[in-house]
This record gives C-alpha cells, sequence and structure tokens, in this order.
C-alpha cells in the first residue's frame, strides 16, 4: 500500500504543478530534493512571484525510522517505526479576489520492532480560505467534493466537511480560518471498509482537487482590485498564519519528527499584515466575510 499511495501522490504532483504554471503563465515550480537524516525525504516544489500565484508550495514526503517519543506520547504507543507519506500544498493568490487553498492527502504506518505492520491508516482534505466571498465559489468547491465523496459512502461528505468545520477553527479567536471542505483522518480498516477502499476514496478525493479549485481561479484571478483590497487579504493572511503555528497537527508533527523546517513552514505567505484591534466599516464586503466565519454554513 505505501508503495502504491507514494507513486500515486508522485503522479499527482506532477499533474497539479503543470496545470498550475499553465494557469500562472510567468512563474515556474522550483524544484528541492531533500533527504531526512533519520529515513526518508521528500520532493518540494515551491512557485514564488507569478502573475498569478503570489507564492506556493506542492510537496511530497516519504519519511521513516523510530517514532519520536514525543510522538508516542501522542499516539500512545511504546517503542514503534513509523513510515508517514502525503501530498501538501497551499496556493497563496495574488489577486484577493482569489481565493486561498490548502490540500493534504497522507497514508500513515506503524510497525514492531520485529517490522510487523500493527497500524496504517489514510488521511488529508482540501479546504479553501476567500479573501473576498463569492458564494458561487464556495458552492461549486463543495460540490465537487461531495461529488468525490458520495460513491464511497452517503454520509462521507456531511461527516467529513463538520470535521473540516470544526479542525480549521482559530479558537483563539473564535472564527473560521477559512469556508471548510474536507478533513479525515484516522481512515482505518473495519467492517465496512478494507484498506483498499480507504485508498480508492481518498484518491478520488486527490483526483478532485483540480476540478474543485482552477474554475474559481480562472473566474477570479483578472479581477479589479485596490490597495485596501490587498490590506484586508493581508490581515485575513495574518489569521492564517495564526492557525498554521497555533492549532495545525501537521506543523507540530513535522516539528516534532525533525521534519524539513522549509517544506513544514511554506504554508506561510510572503506578505502578511498584524493591525491592531482591526475592525472592517460595518456593511462592507470585508465584514460580509467574517459573518459567514462567525458559524458554519451548509453550501450544499
Amino acid at each position: 500500500m505505501k508503495e502504491r499511495f507514494y507513486r500515486y501522490i508522485e503522479n499527482l504532483q506532477d499533474k497539479i504543478t503543470s496545470k498550475l504554471e499553465e494557469i500562472d503563465g510567468k512563474a515556474k515550480f522550483q524544484e528541492d530534493i531533500w533527504k531526512r537524516e533519520e529515513g526518508g525525504g521528500g520532493r518540494t516544489r515551491v512557485i514564488e512571484d507569478g502573475n498569478v500565484f503570489e507564492k506556493g508550495g506542492v510537496n511530497i514526503s516519504a519519511v521513516y525510522g523510530p517514532l519520536a517519543p514525543a510522538m508516542q506520547k501522542y499516539f500512545n504507543v511504546g517503542d514503534v517505526d513509523f513510515f508517514a507519506c502525503g501530498l501538501s500544498l497551499v496556493i497563496h493568490p495574488r489577486n484577493p479576489m482569489v481565493p486561498t487553498v490548502h490540500a493534504n492527502w497522507r497514508y500513515f504506518e506503524m510497525y514492531d520492532k520485529t517490522g510487523k505492520v500493527i497500524d496504517q491508516w489514510f488521511g488529508g482534505g482540501q479546504d479553501l480560505t476567500p479573501y473576498y466571498l463569492f458564494e458561487e465559489d464556495a458552492e461549486h468547491f463543495h460540490k465537487v467534493c461531495k461529488k468525490a465523496c458520495d460513491p464511497h459512502g452517503f454520509s462521507l461528505y456531511s461527516d467529513y466537511k463538520k470535521k473540516c468545520d470544526e479542525y480549521f477553527w482559530n479558537a483563539h479567536r473564535d472564527e473560521a480560518r477559512g469556508i471548510g471542505g474536507l478533513f479525515f483522518d484516522y481512515l482505518k480498516e473495519d467492517s465496512h471498509m478494507k484498506i483498499e477502499n480507504w485508498y480508492d476514496f481518498v484518491t478520488e478525493i486527490g483526483d478532485s482537487f483540480l476540478e474543485a479549485y482552477v474554475p474559481i481561479v480562472k473566474k477570479r484571478k483578472d479581477l479589479d482590485y485596490t490597495r485596501e483590497n490587498r490590506n484586508w487579504q493581508e490581515i485575513r493572511r495574518g489569521r492564517y498564519v495564526e492557525f498554521n503555528l497555533v492549532h495545525d497537527k501537521g506543523t507540530l508533527f513535522g516539528l516534532k519528527t525533525n521534519g524539513r523546517i522549509e517544506s513544514i513552514l511554506m504554508s506561510l505567505p510572503p506578505h502578511v499584515q498584524w493591525r491592531y484591534d482591526h475592525h472592517p466599516e460595518p456593511g462592507s464586503e470585508e465584514e460580509k466575510l467574517l459573518k459567514v466565519l462567525e458559524k458554519p454554513v451548509d453550501w450544499v
């Protein structure tokens, strides 16, 4: 399973980066192959200063070795070995009318000291963070997510949409990071789903990503915007940074397993503002976004 999924994310990385380069028309992804001292490595691809994409990364990695003590405690296991692979992406567009997008699809195994697999699961999801709210974009993104989920179980979309709303919640701000999508973790074999069934599910979600995001980018990338719109985008990007550094489990896992810092922090945008006690004008488009972030919306 691990070789099969790694081949899948290698191909998916190629597919996503080539499509985003085509849309940008100027910038190309720079590739960085890296090794992890304890075992494994990855292929980081970063795009910067493009016509459409100000900064973005589409990274794959496969790391393995003894599970660090901090993570043994987190998973409530003893001295075990692990293997983890996945694709992680964050795209920060230049135009404030185009939303930031994040996605991640991953696979994890744990082994006892004889090399026997004692646990295995999939995780991941995809979610959208707009700076200006276009309801039709939110509906489109969620419809594609639901279409990818439905063949695998009638309640999967609603279950993982709810988990996404719960996970991407900036508790210290009491607001959502964005308008959600899907989030799932610990997808393990049970009486209903074999690990192969979960593979089929996760790869269908991965395959749906470009359909979910690209039409939105094409529709919004050439819209006019002002310096005030950029200021708002940079203020909201600050909330994005806060979530990733304070709450995100993927960041925590990377830091505690001696992950590659440049790849872990690739998700941070290039230009960000923190304004003291900032509030948008009542009745403005900026306030309209904040109202939606106060409580999850059922977009489908």
